[in-house]
């Protein structure tokens, strides 16, 4: 069985309704993201980034995973399948995937603030009211804060991730823009016989010398495309 591996971004969850940070209209536009995404705006003002992703949970919530979300947990069936992504949203998992790599967090968790990465500390919030309130203490006594990795922290998940695209038969981006970095340089992990796919319906800046086939589409209507091109691999 071919080793088939995801990397997904914010394009792969648009078309549920989830707002990205990056395109026109998005949340950078709304929240300057030294504000909500870095540790410094979190030591600022942790009530404001507690109350930014409080709304982010409640609206992941109101939204399903996509198509494409569909269409990406029913490769399973043919081939051994990892998904690595960039987002924090539960949108993989809802659809059916298994083997997950998030590597910038998972809103639906909380942790420590003294101790973000200690797995003791780690909690799934309920959902049907996944709140994080100022005074909400960690397994440490320490507050409660979003289980996310913020710009200016290290991203622990990207060595398993360098891991499974170095054994990919296949690598599928689909919906990052290959700006944010590390997950940016995990097609460098390639080896040379990997067959590497672009899902986007824009011109995303990649070297061309990787060989990527690019389908310009969005994610739903790009995955149905790459299942009939994927047809007869085995």
């Amino acid at each position: 069985m071919k080793k088939l591996v995801f990397l997904t971004g914010a394009g792969m969850s648009a078309e549920s309704g989830i707002s990205t940070f990056r395109d026109s209209g998005g949340l950078w536009e709304q929240y300057p993201v030294e504000a909500v995404a870095s540790i410094q705006g979190y030591e600022r003002d942790p009530e404001l980034v507690q109350k930014f992703y409080n709304e982010r949970r409640q609206q992941l919530s109101s939204v399903a995973p996509n198509e494409g979300h569909r269409l990406v947990a029913s490769m399973e069936e043919k081939f051994d399948v990892t998904v690595v992504t960039q987002n924090v949203d539960d949108l993989h998992e809802r659809a059916g995937s298994h083997h997950i790599i998030h590597l910038h967090g998972e809103l639906m968790k909380a942790t420590s603030t003294r101790n973000p990465n200690d797995p003791d500390c780690i909690v799934t919030l309920p959902e049907d009211n996944p709140i994080i309130r100022m005074g909400d203490k960690a397994k440490d006594g320490s507050q409660l804060r979003p289980y996310i990795v913020w710009f200016g922290e290290s991203v622990p998940m990207i060595e398993p991730a360098i891991q499974e695209v170095s054994k990919a038969d296949i690598l599928v981006v689909i919906g990052t823009s290959l700006n944010v970095y590390p997950a940016a340089g995990l097609l460098n992990f390639t080896h040379p016989g990997c067959k590497i796919y672009l899902i986007d319906p824009k011109d995303v800046p990649y070297d061309p010398s990787l060989g990527i086939h690019h389908i310009m589409k969005g994610a739903s209507e790009g995955m149905k495309e790459l299942c009939r091109l994927l047809e007869n691999e085995k």
